[in-house]
């Protein structure tokens, strides 16, 4: 008797997550066709951004191969933002270091780690950021978000803002998580921008990824996206597919990386220095309708006076 109600349990917990997969898709396309993503559309067209050239050249790569890569410097000339960032990069990777080395003391260090163990969050989830956070200013500045607009042709909202440190691994660890070859699921419509804060060669875990494999390339139809999809293809078998297509974005501090990754990518495998990054993802409003929640919020006041599509990329 116990085994059947064992079984009976399992199934109907089955049949149940079936149903709750099935409702979250149907929402989500529901809010791509006719709700959130048509109305931010709407308002895109009525106001699309006016990019400079290097915009222009940043929105062509990604594009046609679902990355751009550049300077820091080059995409936001402000150097009083960088310095900001850089500054905020340097306190929390000293802050970092010395949590891991109170935890191998065997003391508690209240470092945040959310799902992958290997990477410690400045923010994680269920953070509150202000409106004059380094990283979160970059972020909402036009020059990143017309970028992100113009190339999701819609008014996306800020889905998640962070800071991470990537220690070594142990010298016989393995690939685990989010080091292998995967899409994500937050989006079909989805930009997410890398900026290193230490230098990153092949042994501080580069950030890697397979040009067309973003919708609308050469290899979306290998284990497409679809919402809910299975992120993480048989490896061998993609490695196979693509040959030697993927890049390796190795750079120093400073180093930008903007990309769709609801295309194969991969990164963090960390056998040497540790690597320090600032990162964000810009979605379309039905993935956090349906898919996705932030891992932030603003504390209150001083949204008002905002520009409108930042507001909006806020709300």
């Amino acid at each position: 008797m116990h085994r059947q109600r064992t079984r009976l349990a399992a199934r109907i917990n089955r049949v149940a997550k079936t149903f709750e997969f099935r409702g979250i898709i149907a929402t989500y396309k529901l809010h791509d066709r006719l709700l959130t993503n048509q109305a931010a559309r709407r308002r895109f067209q009525r106001s699309a951004p006016g990019l400079d050239e290097v915009q222009r050249r940043v929105l062509q790569s990604l594009e046609t191969d679902g990355y751009a890569l550049l300077p820091f410097s080059e995409l936001v000339p402000d150097t009083s933002l960088w310095e900001a960032l850089e500054q905020e990069g340097d306190r929390f990777a000293g802050a970092t270091a010395e949590g891991l080395r109170q935890e191998a003391a065997g003391e508690s260090s209240g470092l945040r780690r959310t799902g992958k163990d290997f990477v410690v969050r400045r923010d994680a989830y269920g953070s509150r950021i202000r409106l004059d956070d380094p990283w979160l200013r970059i972020v909402a500045d036009r020059r990143l978000l017309d970028v992100a607009n113009a190339y999701l042709e819609l008014w996306s909202k800020i889905e998640y803002v962070d800071l991470w440190y990537t220690a070594p691994q142990p010298e016989d660890a393995e690939r685990r998580a989010s080091q292998r070859w995967h899409r994500d699921y937050d989006d079909r419509y989805l930009l997410k921008v890398f900026v290193y804060l230490t230098d990153v060669d092949e042994e501080a875990g580069p950030f890697e990824y397979v040009p067309g494999s973003q919708p609308g390339g050469a290899y979306d139809h290998l284990w497409p996206w679809h919402p809910m999809s299975e992120s993480y293809p048989p490896q061998d078998e993609l490695s196979a597919k693509v040959g030697d297509s993927a890049k390796t974005f190795t750079g120093p501090k400073g180093t930008v990386i903007l990309c769709n990754t609801s295309g194969f990518h991969r990164g963090g495998f960390v056998t040497g220095k540790p690597r320090v990054l600032a990162t964000a993802t810009y979605c379309s409003p039905a993935s956090l309708a349906a898919l996705t929640e932030r891992n932030f919020a603003l504390e209150a006041g001083g949204n008002g006076s905002l520009d409108p599509a930042v507001r909006y990329a806020l709300g």
